[in-house]
């Protein structure tokens, strides 16, 4: 690898945290403790626990802090979704699910807490007093109150260094002239995930997703088959880039040789979440499991 293709301290520093936020969505125990408390299906879950720090949010805010989502897909879920469970219930029930999460893959693997208690220390330090200046799902947990336990306290500063980064991804995108379902179609376009994966769990229609590719094409970003073309690829690397500059805060709030250290703290614990496949390898946020470094 080229050290110009080399990704930033920032990406690489997200890269290994973000398995450890992502077994919110797709761990048993997330989904036991999300329905325990009446958020009864993965996707009333899933907008009802990640939005529950909003408050009791219509539907409208909802897809418009998370960005990429078909509206009638959110709708579906919200705001029915505040009938069933309060967002202090939603916020509890996701804490739960993820720390138990993460116990079961420590006790698992046989890994050490005293390593990860140092880790949550110093993404907590990564993520403290970052503006929240334009970033609503970040800002919006900053008022949720830090867990006790380690495992606790680094999930839930693995998942504010999440919504900072993906905060300044939305607004890098939008600057470039990319709506959300335009996001989607040039993420496919240049890969790993395929259409087949990525539009149906967003909700948009065939007769959508093709308008955005020809959309996309006329501004010869794609071609006619949805993939990307030099431009394209070109246009989704400086998105890319722009939201690392954004996503500078925590790794320059640590200094390069904590941000290092915190990614070697919990690189034993991000492998085994992927390699047990308690979170995808290839998910909609890119390919969690090849080697960033």
């Amino acid at each position: 690898m080229t050290e110009s293709a080399r990704p930033s301290e920032a990406c690489r520093l997200w890269w290994r945290l973000e398995p450890i936020h992502a077994v919110t969505y797709f761990s048993p125990e997330a989904r036991a403790a999300t329905e325990d408390v009446g958020l009864r299906g993965f996707w009333r879950g899933y907008f009802g626990t990640r939005a529950a720090a909003l408050g009791p949010a219509p539907a409208g805010l909802v897809t418009a802090t998370f960005f990429n989502f078909r509206p009638s897909m959110v709708e579906r879920a919200v705001p029915e979704v505040w009938t069933l469970a309060t967002p202090e219930e939603a916020l509890r029930a996701r804490l739960d699910g993820a720390v138990a999460t993460l116990r079961r893959v420590v006790d698992d693997h046989g890994l050490a807490l005293d390593p990860l208690a140092e880790a949550a220390a110093l993404a907590e330090a990564a993520v403290a007093d970052l503006p929240a200046d334009g970033r609503p799902l970040f800002g919006a947990l900053t008022s949720v109150a830090r867990p006790s336990d380690p495992l606790g306290r680094l999930w839930h500063a693995a998942t504010l260094l999440r919504e900072h980064r993906g905060d300044g991804h939305v607004a890098a995108t939008l600057a470039d002239g990319i709506d959300g379902l335009g996001a989607h179609v040039l993420f496919v376009a240049v890969g790993p995930i395929t259409r087949a994966r990525l539009q149906g769990a967003r909700g948009w229609t065939d007769q959508e997703w093709d308008a955005s590719v020809a959309a996309l094409a006329g501004r010869g970003l794609v071609d006619d088959e949805g993939r990307a073309t030099e431009a394209g690829r070109a246009l989704r690397a400086g998105i890319e880039a722009r939201t690392d500059e954004l996503a500078a805060g925590p790794v320059e709030r640590l200094g390069t040789d904590d941000a290092e250290r915190l990614r070697t703290l919990v690189t034993p614990l991000a492998r085994a979440i992927v390699a047990d496949g308690v979170v995808p390898a290839v998910s909609p946020v890119g390919d969690l499991g090849g080697d960033d470094a």
